[in-house]
């Protein structure tokens, strides 16, 4: 503080000291991060550094995405740009925060003087008349690496008291980054793995094994057919993008249509479809829809790939018990009950009776406008009594 303070006027002190104050304030309960890089530049405009530019990139834990750049131009709302994990040259490390890691140090670069294939923003940057950037990296514990850039359009670049005032937000900054960007992938992460309702439940403090919801609802239980015959042949490689691809076949359609996918079992799928007051056929009628959408996506993938997969797809309405169970400080959050229990054993008959597609009789009792089949009463393992099943008429 006393280097800064002997650096900067008393009035351009207390403005970057506001900054910094504003930081670890106000801007942690922002909910947009655009909101913030727009906010922190403007006040560090105001502190007298000419920034024109400001990109904030942040790595990801997403299945999908595998980072993202927030980019602030002076005159312009803020964006968000999503990278995917499949980046090409924007992951080569032609970056200038990637060789700002590499070093462990800022990198200040005079754009005039500096070749276009430096980094891959070079020219771009030129050309729209910057002359000065400076990139500061980000160091999570976590191993992420993250960070910041700044540029100018002023004549002579960032003075050195700019590049003072920038040294002493930028740990405050970068504090803010990380709580940040950690809260985003305790979200992220949660979501992934154990669905969008439960990762809420959770991070809002249900933890307590037994701790459960008596739900009603559409029980769907989808099953890979013949998965262990057909892996037999396939690299662990091959088995697993096989399993994916018909993972890509019946989880868009359940989520598409409101569904909460629950559970993974290896070749199986567990989802539901809860039911509001008196709204039993509606949750039915989006399971339905859902498994029918899902099976069509089975029957175009085979009609494309030379190694296709048969599907068995079990309805069922009912209720389970729904939230935490397990054994110490291992818990699992998923949906347990005799009607669970049921959907998965009608599942292990869509094989005997070759078809893609059957309900119980409480399920099709609610689709009163659906064209079904009855198949007949079925004995089903560790049920009392045989249950009738139905099938849809057509494809």
């Amino acid at each position: 503080m006393s280097d800064l303070a002997a650096t900067l006027s008393t009035e351009r002190l207390r403005l970057t000291l506001a900054v910094r104050d504003w930081l670890v304030g106000e801007a942690r309960d922002v909910a947009d991060p655009n909101v913030i890089i727009e906010g922190l530049s403007l006040k560090l405009r105001d502190a007298g550094v000419p920034i024109d530019r400001a990109v904030s990139a942040v790595e990801f834990r997403h299945a999908e995405r595998a980072a993202n750049a927030r980019i602030w131009e002076f005159g312009r709302p803020a964006r968000e740009h999503i990278y995917g994990h499949d980046r090409g040259s924007e992951a080569t490390g032609r970056r200038p925060i990637a060789e700002a890691h590499r070093l462990n140090q800022w990198i200040i670069s005079w754009l005039p003087d500096l070749p276009d294939d430096t980094y891959d923003d070079v020219p771009e940057l030129k050309a729209a008349g910057y002359t000065q950037q400076i990139a500061v990296p980000v160091a999570l514990p976590n191993g992420m690496r993250n960070g910041f850039t700044f540029a100018t359009r002023a004549p002579n670049g960032f003075s050195d008291e700019d590049i003072a005032v920038l040294r002493s937000i930028v740990p405050t900054l970068a504090a803010l980054q990380e709580i940040l960007a950690l809260r985003r992938v305790m979200r992220e992460v949660m979501r992934m793995y154990v669905g969008n309702e439960p990762h809420l439940r959770i991070l809002s403090g249900d933890v307590r094994r037994g701790e459960v919801l008596r739900i009603r609802a559409a029980i769907l239980f989808a099953d890979m057919r013949d998965f262990t015959g057909l892996a037999a042949s396939l690299s662990e490689e091959a088995a697993t993008a096989l399993v994916n691809d018909y993972y890509d076949c019946i989880v868009p359609p359940i989520d598409e249509r409101g569904g909460e996918v629950l559970k993974f079992l290896g070749d199986g799928i567990l989802a539901i479809f809860r039911a509001g007051e008196d709204a039993d056929s509606e949750a039915c009628l989006r399971a339905f829809a859902a498994a029918r959408a899902g099976l069509l996506r089975v029957a175009d993938h085979n009609a494309k790939r030379n190694l296709g997969f048969g599907v068995g797809i079990a309805l069922h309405f009912g209720h389970a018990a729904f939230g935490n169970v397990g054994s110490g400080a291992r818990l699992d959050y998923t949906v347990i009950g005799p009607d669970v229990n049921l959907a998965a054993r009608i599942a292990d008959l869509c094989g005997e009776l070759d078809e893609g597609l059957l309900l119980s009789d409480a399920f099709q009792s609610r689709l009163s406008e659906q064209e079904l089949r009855r198949l007949g009463s079925f004995p089903l393992k560790g049920v009392t009594a045989a249950q009738a099943v139905f099938a849809p008429v057509g494809p």
